[in-house]
C-alpha cells in the first residue's frame, strides 16, 4: 500500500451516516490520511480554512446552504474537491463542465477509493483554482446555460467559451475540439460524453462522428445523403436520421 502521510482530508456532509461511511472507507484503504469532518456549510468553511486539506469531500445539499456556498466563501482552492450528491442534475452537469470529480449517493466504496486514488495522483498537477472558479461562474448564469467548459489534456488545462466551439470530431476514444480561432484540442474522452454535456439548443450530433455548433453553419447541401459546410470550410456529413432534427433546431434558433 502506498504511503500517504501528511495528506489531509475534510468531509463536509450534514448526514451522519454518510459522514461515517466516507470516513470509514477512507481510513480502511488509506489509514495515513488525516481526516476532519464539517457538519454543514458554516463549519465546512471554518475547518477547510484552518486545516488546509489536500482533498475535500463536499456534499451539495445541506440545511444551511450548498457545497457551492462553501467554495464561494473560500479565497484559495489549494485542494482537490470531490462532490458527493444524491441528485441535482443541473449541479452535476455544472460539475462536469468544470472537469471536477463527483460521486453519487449512496456512496459506493470502490468508486470512492478510485476517486481518492485519482485525487492523490493529481494533487499539485492540475489547476483546481481554475476549475472551481469556472464552476462558480457557470452556476451563476441566470438561464442555467454554462458559459465555459474545462478541457483537460495531458499537458494543459484549457478554459474554453462554449460559444467558441465550432464542432467536435470523434477519433476512436478521443474527441477533437475545433475552436473559432482555428485551435484544435484533443481530449481523451468519447464524443458521447460531450454529446450529453453540450447545450442541446446549439449543438447537435449530426453524424456518429461529428457534433456541430449550428451557429457556424454556412450552407447545407441536400443532394444525395447531404453535408454541411462550416465557417472553417469543413464539410460535415449529415446522418439521414438527423436531417429533420437539424432543420427544427435551426428554425427554433431564429
Amino acid at each position: 500500500m502506498k504511503n500517504f502521510k501528511h495528506i489531509k482530508a475534510v468531509i463536509v456532509d450534514d448526514e451522519k451516516n454518510s459522514q461515517e461511511l466516507i470516513f470509514n472507507i477512507i481510513k480502511f484503504h488509506f489509514p495515513d490520511i488525516e481526516i476532519k469532518i464539517g457538519k454543514n456549510v458554516a463549519s465546512g468553511i471554518e475547518i477547510i480554512s484552518k486545516f488546509q486539506p489536500n482533498i475535500v469531500f463536499l456534499d451539495i445539499d445541506m440545511p444551511d446552504g450548498t457545497g457551492f456556498d462553501v467554495l464561494k466563501n473560500l479565497k484559495d482552492y489549494n485542494f482537490k474537491v470531490i462532490f458527493i450528491t444524491g441528485h441535482e442534475e443541473h449541479a452535476v452537469k455544472a460539475i462536469k463542465f468544470s472537469a471536477l470529480d463527483y460521486i453519487l449517493k449512496p456512496v459506493n466504496a470502490l468508486e470512492l477509493v478510485n476517486a481518492v486514488n485519482q485525487a492523490l495522483t493529481k494533487i499539485k498537477q492540475e489547476n483546481e483554482q481554475v476549475k472551481i472558479k469556472t464552476l462558480l461562474t457557470n452556476l451563476n448564469q441566470l438561464n442555467n446555460k454554462p458559459e465555459k467548459i474545462i478541457l483537460n489534456t495531458s499537458d494543459n488545462t484549457y478554459i474554453v467559451d462554449i460559444d467558441d466551439i465550432t464542432r467536435c470530431n470523434s477519433d476512436n476514444n478521443y474527441t477533437i475540439f475545433y475552436l473559432a480561432n482555428n485551435q484544435k484540442i484533443i481530449i481523451s474522452k468519447t464524443l458521447k460524453e460531450f454529446e450529453d454535456l453540450l447545450p442541446e439548443d446549439t449543438f447537435i450530433r449530426i453524424h456518429r462522428s461529428h457534433i456541430i455548433n449550428i451557429n457556424y453553419i454556412t450552407k447545407i447541401n441536400k443532394r444525395n445523403t447531404g453535408f454541411i459546410c462550416m465557417k472553417d470550410n469543413s464539410e460535415i456529413p449529415i446522418s439521414p436520421k438527423k436531417k429533420n432534427l437539424l432543420f427544427t433546431l435551426l428554425k427554433s434558433s431564429k
